[in-house]
C-alpha cells in the first residue's frame, strides 16, 4: 500500500494503519532529529521528540494535503519545528551539559588514543555545525545525513531551490573555514619557509 492509500484509510477511520506509516519513517525521522539535536548535545531527547513528531502528525493528519507536499516532507517539517521548539525551550532554561544528562561514550573496540582523536574531530565538526545559522544547519543535515534532494529540502525549509543551494554553499564554506585552523599543518609551512629562504 502506498502512503497515500494508507493515509486515505486512516482518515476514513482505520487508525491502526498509522503504525505502518510510523514503521516506514521512524528510523529516518529519529536520525534527523538526532542530528539536529547533536549540535546542541541534546541527543538524549531524540526519541521523545521523534515520538512527539509522530503524535503531532497523527493529530493533524486530517489537514494533510498531498498537493502541498509528500507525506515524508510534511513529516520532516513537523520534526524540524518540534526540534526548534525544544531548542528554544532549552535556551530559555539555559540547561548546562551536565544537567542535560548527555554523556559521550567511546566505542569499546577503539583504542583509547583513537577514541580521543575521533571524539575531538567529531566535537570540532559538531561545534562548527552548531555555529551555523539554523536554516544553514537544517539544510546541511537534510542534505548530508538524510540525503534529501534540493526540492524536498526547499519544501521542509519553506525556501526556493536556489535559496537551498545558497544555504548549503554558505554552510559548507563556513564549516570548512571553521575547521581549517584545526587541520592546519605548521610543520609543512616551516619546512616550506626554510626551503624558500635558502
Amino acid at each position: 500500500m502506498t502512503d497515500s492509500q494508507l493515509i486515505q484509510q486512516i482518515k476514513q477511520g482505520d487508525t491502526e494503519l498509522y503504525s505502518e506509516l510510523m514503521r516506514r519513517y521512524q528510523r529516518k525521522i529519529l536520525a534527523f532529529v538526532y542530528h539536529m539535536l547533536k549540535s546542541s548535545q541534546l541527543e538524549h531527547a531524540a526519541e521523545d521528540l521523534c515520538s512527539e513528531t509522530f503524535y503531532k502528525a497523527f493529530r493533524s493528519l486530517h489537514s494533510f494535503r498531498e498537493v502541498d507536499a509528500s507525506f515524508s516532507t510534511w513529516l520532516y517539517t513537523i520534526a524540524r519545528n518540534t526540534v526548534l521548539s525544544e531548542l528554544r525551550k532549552q535556551r530559555a532554561g539555559n540547561v548546562s551539559l551536565e544537567e542535560s544528562g548527555y554523556t559521550p561514550v567511546a566505542p569499546a573496540d577503539v583504542a583509547p588514543e583513537q577514541a580521543v582523536l575521533r571524539s575531538e574531530r567529531m566535537n570540532l565538526v559538531r561545534q562548527a555545525i552548531n555555529n551555523l545559522p539554523e536554516k544553514q544547519r537544517s539544510a546541511l543535515i537534510l542534505r548530508e545525513y538524510d540525503q534529501m534532494d534540493y526540492q524536498e529540502i526547499a519544501l521542509v525549509l519553506e525556501q526556493s531551490v536556489s535559496s537551498v543551494k545558497s544555504l548549503l554553499f554558505r554552510a559548507r564554506s563556513s564549516v570548512k573555514l571553521q575547521l581549517e585552523s584545526y587541520f592546519y599543518e605548521p610543520l609543512y609551512d616551516e619546512h616550506t619557509e626554510r626551503m624558500n629562504s635558502q
